[in-house]
């Protein structure tokens, strides 16, 4: 019985000299000597044919040789593991920089967006956000630009029946703010507006605004100042120069128009439109205008990031050009 052990013995150590070179090959010499039906297995039907005093010392023996052969064919893989991935690390410099992984970030809109939305946030104002395609009374006539007023001819609009439109500016939101809640209100509205323009390097079909309005028994076009002033400063720093100077919006009497100084242009840019609450808007949602006042405003995103990031084209926002977009990641 032992010449048997000995004979797998050496059959397994002729056969490790030429260790297989594939993993297909080195799992056939594992079943072959290691497997349930290996030879080291059969070894152990001899059990059954030793006598009672032989039984001891042949299962010593048998699982001593199985434990061996387990043992050297194990290391004998480790080797062939380690040369192997050796010969996969040759043919790699590891003085090369490092490839790094491209990972995605949001879009410099969105940045710009956020970043607008936290400096209102901090001074105590809500957002809320409103229907992108709504119908011609809360788009218009709700903010005192009925039909047929030459206001209208100010955006030209997408209209998806004759009552039907895209929303031209997030002031609709406006109208439905102040129709469901009952005032003091404090609110900014962001969002996607559409203008049928021409598209060019200062216009598009569609663009961001954020709108704001603020009801309360004493508002004044004072706390308006203040509340824009605050706003350009921590957007643009705190040495930025700007004015206020006279405008015309049909829902908003009287009006204005915010500019800073773009040191790069050497000129002034407009940035934002505002101006107190037309009393005949507070009259159209059921607000007494003789008790309520308030002040609203409205920017367009893309102007400010534009002015803020230096970008002097509106269509590097939407043609994704990675060039363009990996700069703000």
């Amino acid at each position: 019985m032992m010449d048997q052990l000995e004979s797998v013995r050496k059959q397994f150590l002729a056969d490790l000299e030429s260790f297989p070179e594939n993993s297909k090959e080195i799992e056939d010499f594992r079943s072959k000597y290691l497997g349930r039906k290996g030879s080291v297995a059969s070894l152990f039907t001899l059990m059954g044919k030793a006598t009672s005093e032989e039984r001891p010392t042949l299962g010593k023996e048998l699982n001593k040789l199985k434990q061996d052969l387990t043992r050297q064919f194990e290391e004998r893989v480790s080797t062939y593991l380690v040369a192997h991935q050796k010969g996969e690390d040759d043919s790699i410099d590891l003085t090369l920089p490092g490839k790094t992984p491209r990972i995605g970030s949001l879009h410099i809109l969105e940045q710009t967006l956020s970043e607008i939305k936290d400096i209102f946030k901090s001074i105590g104002f809500h957002v809320a956000y409103g229907p992108e395609v709504d119908d011609d009374y809360h788009n218009f006539s709700a903010l005192n630009i009925p039909e047929h007023h030459p206001a209208r001819d100010m955006q030209d609009t997408f209209f998806i029946d004759p009552t039907t439109v895209l929303r031209t500016h997030t002031s609709n939101v406006q109208i439905h703010l102040m129709e469901d809640e009952d005032p003091p209100i404090r609110y900014i509205v962001p969002g996607r507006v559409y203008r049928n323009e021409a598209i060019g390097y200062k216009s598009y079909c569609l663009f961001h605004q954020v709108e704001g309005i603020y009801i309360n028994e004493k508002v004044s076009f004072a706390e308006l100042k203040g509340c824009l002033e605050y706003f350009v400063r921590q957007m643009f720093g705190p040495k930025i120069k700007m004015r206020f100077r006279p405008s015309y919006f049909p829902f908003t009497e009287p009006s204005a128009e915010v500019d800073m100084w773009d040191e790069e242009r050497q000129q002034w840019m407009e940035i934002l439109g505002c101006g107190m609450v037309d009393p005949a808007v507070l009259e159209n949602v059921g607000y007494d205008s003789k008790k309520w006042h308030g002040y609203a405003f409205g920017m367009g995103v893309e102007r400010i990031a534009m002015l803020k990031y230096k970008i002097n084209d509106i269509r590097l926002f939407y043609n994704g050009d990675i060039r363009f977009l990996e700069q703000f990641s």
